[in-house]
């Protein structure tokens, strides 16, 4: 396969996971509307955010398992057809219990396309590049909490949250049709049987840095969930600063992701520990000067920097430690995630309610300072 050709099976995966990120946050902007449509309080449809999170955690790695025999290329252009079905049956249905089970289901289907995505690339990117190959994968995601987002929400403000998804199915019915010219036939290892790639998938070392995953999510959520109150409350920003300060941070985010893949390409192992290290600065310094709007500002950005700049490495590691059971290991890193920022949200209710918004920054420097004592131990593992 000519590397021009594989660039264009990576831009085809990239704009794939843009519509899958745009589809899972863009709810965020239109809650109440869809609270209003539905006869549903904002905290009860607030529930369709979770949903979703609980179906890629969850459902994700079951369907991969199911699906284990399958060819990469044949599950990547199903999931995303079932994906685009999914979401337009919230377009379509009037009743909240569906709009429920069809965001379980599309989230259950977001994390089978994710990793289907990381085996398929390792069929036409060579190893040396597959750091930055994971990288443009999740970089859509990333772009689209920076561009997708608000422009779906603005949409959804102005048509109607259906509008927004009729937008995002009519892109991603584009994409699939990208998929199907553009990526070639992947094999699967599914061949050696789910028993033993489940043994390799779940060995002690994978779910060690599993729980990597989950406590550095898990601490930047811990924060992030709170972080508008904390910056119009201890910062003391208007409202439209605030709006400033997390467009900086998600570009940073963005910029964070793709130069987290070269980073992972160099020494995976490394950048989990060098970014962990500077995870805990920034957050430290956001406690320490969260008063000091520039301070503060360069905390945002240093965190958007290797927040999800780590995840690349985490991706990598999981894949490399996992060994034979790559098609199924290959799904477990995105329920890791998914796992730290619902257990980093409860956490940091827990620290508001308690103690205040400067106790929420603290439980989430405390996740991430605890987690580098296993960052170090898991840089001395060699891939199997």
């Amino acid at each position: 396969m000519s590397r021009a050709r594989g660039n264009l099976a990576l831009l085809s995966l990239f704009l794939a996971t843009f519509v899958l990120g745009s589809t899972e946050l863009v709810i965020v902007g239109v809650l109440d509307l869809i609270a209003a449509d539905t006869g549903v309080t904002v905290g009860t449809a607030g529930v369709l955010v979770t949903a979703y999170a609980l179906g890629l955690a969850i459902g994700g790695p079951a369907l991969t398992a199911a699906t284990i025999r399958l060819g990469r290329r044949t599950l990547l252009w199903i999931s995303m057809l079932a994906f685009l079905l999914a979401t337009l049956t919230m377009v379509v249905t009037d009743g909240f219990a569906f709009l429920l089970v069809a965001r379980a289901v599309a989230g259950s289907l977001h994390g089978v396309f994710v990793g289907a995505a990381f085996v398929a690339v390792g069929s036409f990117v060579p190893p040396e590049r597959m750091g930055r190959a994971i990288a443009v994968i999740l970089g859509g995601i990333a772009v689209s909490t920076a561009m997708g987002v608000p422009i779906g929400t603005l949409v959804g403000r102005s048509l109607g949250w259906r509008g927004a998804f009729v937008a995002i199915i009519a892109v991603g019915a584009v994409v699939l049709a990208g998929l199907l010219l553009l990526m070639p036939a992947v094999s699967t290892g599914g061949a050696q049987g789910l028993r033993s790639q489940a043994r390799a998938a779940f060995a002690p070392r994978v779910l060690v840095m599993l729980a990597i995953g989950v406590l550095l999510l898990g601490g930047q959520f811990t924060v992030f969930t709170y972080i508008t109150p904390f910056l119009l409350k201890v910062t003391g920003l208007s409202d439209a600063a605030v709006s400033g300060f997390l467009l900086a941070y998600g570009v940073a985010t963005a910029v964070g992701t793709f130069a987290g893949g070269w980073a992972a390409d160099r020494d995976a192992s490394r950048a989990l520990v060098v970014a962990n290290v500077v995870l805990v600065l920034a957050l430290g310094l956001l406690y320490v000067a969260g008063a000091v709007p520039a301070l503060v500002a360069v905390a945002l950005l240093v965190w958007g920097l290797v927040g999800f700049g780590l995840v690349p490495a985490l991706q990598y590691r999981v894949a490399t430690l996992a060994g034979p059971a790559r098609d199924l290991a290959a799904s477990l890193p995105a329920s890791a995630v998914n796992a730290g920022i619902a257990a980093g949200a409860l956490l940091g209710g827990r620290a508001l309610s308690g103690s205040g918004l400067p106790a929420v920054v603290l439980a989430g420097l405390a996740m991430c300072l605890a987690c580098l004592p296993l960052t170090w131990l898991t840089g001395r593992w060699a891939a199997r």
